[in-house]
């Protein structure tokens, strides 16, 4: 959609807006004004606001011929918002290109020198005079080109005869309304590595008929990822269908203007723009956007209007920084809860949209201004003329909870509950009777709840779901988030308040509209249908493959592994009885350099299981494959074992003379009554027993190491982790820029599901009234894909002073029940319990070598008059117990940064009272150097915050403390001033 020159014009003025609001300065941006020439020398800037002052009086000359003859702009065109920014680049009026090279040789000869020689110029429009050198258009370090039809060739040229002086351009505008020029000045990008801003725009010229003529440009050459430095970048009013993979390549880019292209998506890795605080894509065909987008935390002006977007994603709660939200003609009918969390948000454009209903979040934002004009608000759905197959089904109502939100209610309707985390929860219409109040809680992992068997992995927390006693008419679907596994099956278990079973599990992802993290993908969800509520967990175990055996005989193969087979011949049972089959896959290199030998294969482990404990009445055949790299023909059945496990002792017994074992050229069958643990080696070791045991020991243990950080900006802060191996690197890397540390630690075993213990030696302690402190030691439980993570703090043992050189050592705690007699005796006594130690060192905090740790101190405080201490900090401290959470909304309001608030936020997430009174404190340390008024801020700061209350008690304590400070001086026979100028400020507050 086109635009106005009166558009255009405002357009300019917003540029200069932008680029202060990007901390550019006006040096960079204006051009110096003419001075004299002497000396018969050049004055290249004296051309350029003679350029300005041309176009100035030419778009004067034709502003009303152009209104009464030019095209037609609709009311909706004049009502869309303009165009930001192109940042420092000076605009030139469309109609210059109408100058005649008689007006140019008038105005400009005087101003040039006449040149000896000059590279070819390419055609340009207007034409530059005789006595003018090319090179005369650079200007300092900026090039505008957009200003000539056809000037974009003009760079090619410039680059051919001054390519030093080019390299250092900062500023560069050029038309695409020219596709050669355009192409080959696209192919010297690349080395102007310095750009800064650069704008490729069309609609610069018009033609005879006064329409604009378009931009050509179709896409970026990927040799533009090199322009690391640019921070403006306008495509706008070209022929783009899709983003250029080169733009999610620089890494401070700060505003992108895509307007009036064609582009009907953006890629999921838009998100990688960071740095991008200004995006407009108004005027193109987006149907929707990416969930990417909540990524691009920096994001504060976002233009999406004049596009096709029925729906926004919920990950657009995430730009916490926006101020300014444009979706002004779209089709939306609704918009996402998540809004709620925009706490910047100032002004939100949604005029021209099917809203019918505006979500009750937006009406808590501060300060936000909401434009709703031509929306059916309050009015109902117009009805379709005639029933669609897909309205056949009443959309269920859907309901986003938060952390803090633990209980909600059902409807006989129905609901899709959106649990923190990922979880989903869909209610179907009819499974209740009355609407009922239910909760959730996510447990931690405790081993007394959590009951793993051989080889499973824990991949979520316990998700409980209350009351539990209730009964369902319909199934209701449970959905439990859980992380990545490999080669595995993932079911969800439920405890019914004993033991765990298994039940049958649909693997999916989550909705579009709710991710495991703001701005994430939609988790992976693990799903069940129940009829009652429980405790609900996600493990990943060895497939099983189950089958009935009825007297007829059965035959059941491996689904992870087909050469494994059962042959149930008939009559082998009298009833019937269910059997289970898991195959385990072993790494040949790992059994080699456990038991020692090279020359070792083994075959899949098989896990054989049935629900009853009697021996079979007939031989059961049982296939297995060969050792990787033995065949029926090379064979020394001499080296081939056959081995039976014991789960309940967890032994290994060779069993190969008491077996029938045939080998086929690919396989070996044996026939079985019992079912167990069977194994099949291929190793020159005489006694394999020993080495069986040692390696499927190893098959249940992780390789770990153990990390223990201190946040840079709080040295008592520690964070401690172990971490299966594979996770370590990535791990640190990630947390580099918040905490130093030591290297992680050596290579160390655990268990799926193994207590340990982290003790503080050496000068260091901790509270020990923590609930996971046992006897001086915190106390994890290793679960391989969870996080197992703890953040303390610590400080000095008693009777140090200065910094103090301590150490973390981790160590084995309470063995598995199911862990053999003979590994456990190994593991008893200190050098064995002993895993890990890492270094730690606490450095002083203040001048006198002490550590503030007991209680929080905050220095006196003064926030009324100097004589008086009207508002003390013991006033704050009484009013700190009453702000709860609105502490963020008062932070806000008495001008805290974001920033700031997320920081305290963080550091005492587990402590309202401290996070408050820290907030308060840290904005009334601030106000020492302020001015008098604080108290009167103060109050300001509660009534905008709608906490009235609270500003009258504050405004109560100042007239008390006035009012006792006049009577002391009368006291003492001081003459009491007229005016304390107490009153003012406050009265300045209510206003």
């Amino acid at each position: 959609m086109e635009r106005s020159c009166e558009e255009e014009a405002a357009h300019d003025e917003e540029d200069e807006d932008q680029a202060a609001a990007d901390g550019w300065t006006g040096t960079e941006e204006q051009t110096p004004a003419p001075k004299a020439p002497t000396g018969g020398e050049p004055d290249p800037s004296a051309d350029l606001l003679a350029l300005r002052l041309c176009g100035e009086l030419v778009y004067q000359d034709q502003e009303t011929p152009e209104r009464e003859t030019g095209p037609t702009v609709s009311q909706a065109e004049r009502d869309a918002p303009s165009v930001s920014p192109s940042i420092l680049v000076d605009t030139f009026g469309p109609s210059i290109s109408s100058l005649s090279s008689s007006y140019f040789s008038t105005h400009h000869h005087d101003s040039f020198s006449s040149s000896s020689s000059s590279p070819s110029v390419p055609s340009l429009t207007p034409p530059l005079p005789p006595s003018v050198e090319l090179a005369a258009l650079l200007t300092d370090t900026k090039l505008t080109l957009d200003v000539y039809k056809g000037g974009a060739a003009a760079l090619p040229v410039l680059w051919g005869s001054i390519p030093g002086q080019l390299k250092g351009l900062l500023y560069l505008r050029l038309g695409s309304e020219d596709k050669p020029g355009l192409d080959d000045a696209l192919d010297v990008l690349s080395h102007l590595t310095e750009l800064r801003s650069l704008a490729i725009r069309g609609h610069c010229f018009y033609d005879s008929q006064g329409d604009p003529l378009p931009g050509l440009l179709t896409t970026l050459p990927p040799s533009v990822s090199s322009l690391s430095h640019l921070v403006h970048l306008d495509l706008s009013f070209n022929q783009l269908t899709g983003l250029p993979t080169c733009l999610l390549s620089l890494p401070v880019l700060s505003s992108l203007l895509l307007c009036h292209n064609h582009l009907s998506d953006l890629p999921p890795g838009i998100g990688q723009l960071s740095s991008l605080t200004y995006l407009s894509l108004l005027g193109n065909e987006l149907v929707s956007l990416p969930w990417s987008l909540g990524q691009m935390k920096a994001l504060q002006t976002l233009d999406v209007s004049h596009n096709l977007l029925q729906r926004l994603p919920e990950e657009i709660g995430s730009l916490e920084e926006l101020v300014k939200l444009e979706l002004s003609h779209n089709k939306l009918k609704q918009l996402p809860e998540s809004m709620g969390s925009l706490i910047a948000l100032r002004e939100l454009v949604i005029y021209s949209n099917d809203l019918r209903l505006i979500p009750q979040c937006l009406n808590k934002l501060p300060r936000l201004k909401i434009d709703v004009r031509d929306n059916p608000l309050g009015q109902p759905p117009t009805p379709p003329l005639s029933p669609t197959p897909d309205q056949t089904e009443t959309k269920i109502q859907e309901l986003h909870l938060g952390f803090n939100q633990h209980r909600f209610w059902v409807s006989p309707a129905g609901c899709h509950v959106f649990l923190p985390g990922g979880a989903e929860l869909l209610f179907p219409p009819g499974c209740l009777e009355t609407t009922t109040r239910l909760k959730w809680v996510e447990k931690r992992p405790e081993r007394k709840l959590v009951r793993l068997e051989e080889h499973d992995i824990l991949l979520s927390r316990p998700l409980e779901l209350c009351p539990h006693g209730i009964t369902f008419l319909k199934p209701v679907e449970v959905c439990v988030p859980y992380h990545r596994t490999k080669k595995r099956e993932v079911v969800v278990q439920r405890f019914d308040g004993q033991s765990w079973s298994s039940l049958p599990t649909v693997l999916r992802r989550g909705s579009e509209s709710h991710s495991s993290h703001p701005g994430g993908r939609p988790a992976r969800l693990a799903c069940c249908a129940v009829s009652q509520f429980s405790w609900f967990m996600v493990v990943s175990r060895p497939v099983k493959d189950s089958c009935s055996v009825t007297p007829a005989g059965a035959l059941l193969v491996s689904s992870a592994d087909p050469g494994v087979k059962l042959h149930f011949p008939p009559d082998s049972t009298v009833q019937a009885r269910t059997i289970t089959l898991q195959v385990l896959q072993v790494s040949v290199s790992e059994v080699q350099a456990v038991c020692g030998d090279s020359q070792a294969r083994v075959s899949p482990l098989l896990c054989l299981s049935q629900t009853h404990s009697l021996q079979f009445l007939q031989p059961i055949k049982v296939q297995v494959p060969l050792p990787s790299g033995v065949t029926g023909h090379t064979v020394d059945m001499s080296c081939l074992y056959l081995l039976h496990g014991d789960p309940t002792a967890q032994t290994w017994t060779d069993i190969t003379s008491q077996v029938s074992l045939n080998v086929t050229h690919l396989y070996a069958i044996f026939y079985i009554t019992h079912f167990s643990w069977y194994w099949l080696w291929y190793t020159t070791q005489r006694c394999v027993s020993g080495a069986v045991r040692k390696v499927y020991q190893r098959l249940k243990q992780f390789k770990v190491q153990f990390l223990v950080l201190q946040r840079k900006t709080d040295p008592s802060q520690v964070m401690l982790q172990c971490l299966p191996a594979t996770r370590v690197d990535v791990r640190v890397q990630s947390l580099s820029e918040q905490y130093d540390g030591p290297q992680p630690s050596d290579l160390c075993d655990l268990l799926e599901g193994e207590q340990f213990f982290a003790g503080f030696e050496r000068g260091l302690d901790i509270s020990t009234e923590r609930p996971d402190c046992v006897e001086g030691r915190l106390c994890f439980v290793f679960y391989s894909s969870l996080k197992n993570l703890k953040e303390v703090y610590i400080c000095p043992a008693l009777g140090q002073k200065g910094p103090v050189r301590g150490q973390v050592s981790f160590y084995r705690g309470e063995c598995p029940s199911n862990l053999p007699e003979e590994v456990a005796k190994k593991r008893k006594g200190p050098d064995s319990q002993w895993l890990a130690t890492l270094p730690l060192r606490l450095p002083a905090l203040n001048s006198e070598n002490n550590f503030i740790m007991e209680e929080l101190q905050h220095p006196p405080l003064n926030l009324g008059d100097p004589e008086s201490g009207y508002l003390t900090e013991a006033n704050l401290l009484s009013i700190s117990l009453q702000i709860a959470q609105d502490w963020r909304v008062i932070g806000i309001n008495l001008g805290l940064s974001y920033q700031e608030l997320d920081r305290i936020q963080y550091k005492y997430r587990d402590n309202l009272g401290a996070l408050v009174l820290d907030m308060l404190f840290h904005w009334a340390r601030g106000q020492r150097h302020a001015g008098p008024g604080a108290a009167s801020r103060l109050v300001a700061a509660m009534i905008e915050s709608g906490r009235r209350d609270l500003a009258e008690e504050i405004e109560g304590i100042v007239s008390l403390g006035r009012r006792k400070y006049s009577e002391s001086l009368r006291r003492v026979g001081l003459e009491e001033p007229h005016n304390t100028g107490g009153d003012e400020p406050m009265q300045g507050a209510d206003a």
